[in-house]
């Protein structure tokens, strides 16, 4: 099995719940970690990670909060994923060995990449649908989306 770090879970969950809470107005940070069961700010870097990578819009003001970039049938749990991740990478690690350098770290990349792209192939849009099924949440509306 493969393990995501708990800030790639979140970042999926953020994302999937401003799809589902964003209509009519943005989704407040604080609405969202309360949702999400966090504290209101172990969400900003987060967020912001997000907002760069195109993924969310931060709206500011008294209405302010955030919403999708874009449809969510057009945010793949993949392109979250690398958001988050490139935004945490810091300076490579040397390698320890020419094993780890030739062989290892390789196999893994390889690994990584076939897991990228395979969850290139879950949108946001999936997500939506499977926690309206499981009646996750009832008292968000419709979680209508906008079209372009």
């Amino acid at each position: 099995m493969i393990v995501l770090s708990h800030r790639a879970l979140l970042a999926l969950a953020a994302v999937a719940d401003i799809a589902i809470h964003s209509r009519p107005l943005p989704v407040a940070a604080k609405a969202l970690a309360a949702r999400l069961e966090l504290p209101p700010r172990h969400l900003e870097t987060l967020l912001q990670a997000l907002v760069r990578a195109n993924i969310l819009k931060g709206l500011r003001g008294p209405r302010g909060g955030y919403e999708l970039a874009r449809e969510r049938r057009k945010i793949t749990a993949g392109a979250v994923l690398r958001a988050v991740l490139s935004d945490a990478a810091g300076p490579g690690e040397p390698a320890d060995s020419k094993l780890v350098a030739k062989v290892i770290a390789p196999m893994v990349e390889k690994a990584g990449a076939a897991f990228l792209a395979e969850l290139d192939n879950i949108t946001i849009e999936d997500i939506c649908r499977r926690a309206d099924e499981l009646n996750l949440y009832r008292d968000a509306g419709a979680g209508s989306d906008f079209t372009i």
